[in-house]
């Protein structure tokens, strides 16, 4: 008989957000957004009471506002989240040293072999559940499955505090019946083009070969190939290679000069020196990321031999490649970032988009890049 491996994929419930209303009772039950209501703010997290207004994570604290007028906005604790996490990852070692962390909120756990030698891994997730319930007074939603993809797929079954599991004997049919918009990578770019070749769940997914696939999203193809037939082996890997270092700036008033967009660059490019140093990251591609006046967004990207670490550098390439964007009165500047990533010593699934700014683990596959 075929072993499978056991995998839970643990998410918490509106992590940043229910800290907060743990912390502070008056904002129980009420809707809240982890962020800043200024006009040039953005939420970075959404209760469920301000997600029932369409209130969420990357949306304009502008628009959330307008959505929901009642919105009480909360100064993110970043430092505090991160205890609350070490205390969360405190509890999945009790059970298992085989941890990916993910973000600061969400891991997969290998538990295949667990300490405690518990038989069923729905077991197991309840128990994390029930601590983390009762240490933290915060709720997780939990999926279990035999692999990453799947058990991702069910944590987000029945969220806030789920606790959902895909059985091998049952999983061809649950994926046919899948929307591809609830397939992990893939976002709304991917969802359209899917929709126009009448892929609009996993059933209709699997009538394509990998070949026909590959010609129509490229390199990820394959992968989805696999997922529509339930194939990921991809372990859970407790140690992960950072694939990039980044920062970025959001400005209070758009911008669109040389003289403005070379000074912005310029403390970039020495903020992202000061991140590489502390890291000891040795890459050798730099991307700049620019987000217009109406939040569409761009990168552009260039490659050397070399390592690039010295902001005299990182200077000189992020504005040859900022010459190459359209950038005027009429289409200014609200958003500037600058990445480096292609690590020496790590070879990668390349993405659509590098991930700026955050110092924790990354996804090793991330299709669309950043869309909401």
């Amino acid at each position: 008989m075929q072993k499978y491996r056991r995998i839970i994929h643990v998410d918490m419930d509106a992590f940043y957000a229910s800290v907060e209303q743990r912390d502070n009772p008056e904002l129980k039950g009420r809707p809240i957004a982890v962020g800043h209501p200024d006009e040039r703010g953005v939420v970075a997290a959404a209760s469920y009471e301000a997600r029932r207004f369409g209130v969420h994570s990357a949306m304009p604290s502008k628009r959330a506002l307008k959505l929901c007028p009642s919105l009480v906005f909360v100064t993110p604790r970043f430092e505090v989240y991160k205890a609350v996490s070490a205390q969360m990852h405190d509890i999945f070692h009790e059970y298992t040293d085989i941890i990916e962390p993910i973000s600061l909120d969400e891991a997969f756990l290998d538990v295949t072999d667990n300490k405690p030698g518990i038989d069923l891994a729905v077991t197991i997730a309840k128990e994390v559940k029930q601590k983390i319930r009762d240490r933290l007074s915060l709720t997780a939603s939990a999926g279990i499955s035999y692999n990453k993809f799947l058990a991702k797929i069910a944590s987000d079954f029945r969220k806030p505090d789920g606790l959902f599991s895909i059985h091998p004997d049952s999983a061809m049919e649950f994926i046919a019946r899948l929307p591809i918009e609830a397939f992990w990578g893939v976002g709304p770019v991917t969802a359209k083009k899917m929709h126009l070749h009448g892929i609009n769940n996993g059933a209709e997914l699997r009538r394509f070969g990998k070949d026909e696939l590959r010609k129509l999203f490229g390199k990820n193809g394959a992968v989805y190939y696999n997922f529509a037939r339930g194939i990921d082996d991809r372990p859970v890997t407790p140690e992960r290679v950072r694939k990039s270092v980044g920062c970025e700036s959001t400005f209070d008033h758009d911008i669109y000069s040389d003289i403005d967009i070379n000074h912005e660059l310029a403390e970039l490019s020495l903020n992202l020196q000061r991140r590489i140093e502390r890291a000891g990251f040795k890459g050798r591609t730099l991307t700049v990321k620019i987000k217009f006046h109406d939040f569409s967004q761009i990168t552009r990207s260039y490659s050397t031999n070399d390592a690039i670490c010295y902001r005299d550098d990182i200077m000189k390439f992020a504005m040859n490649l900022v010459r190459t964007v359209n950038i005027s009165a009429d289409n200014p500047v609200r958003l500037l970032g600058l990445s480096v990533s292609n690590p020496e010593s790590y070879i990668h699934l390349q993405s659509d988009a590098e991930s700026f700014g955050y110092d924790w683990r990354q996804l090793v596959i991330d299709f669309d890049g950043h869309e909401y």
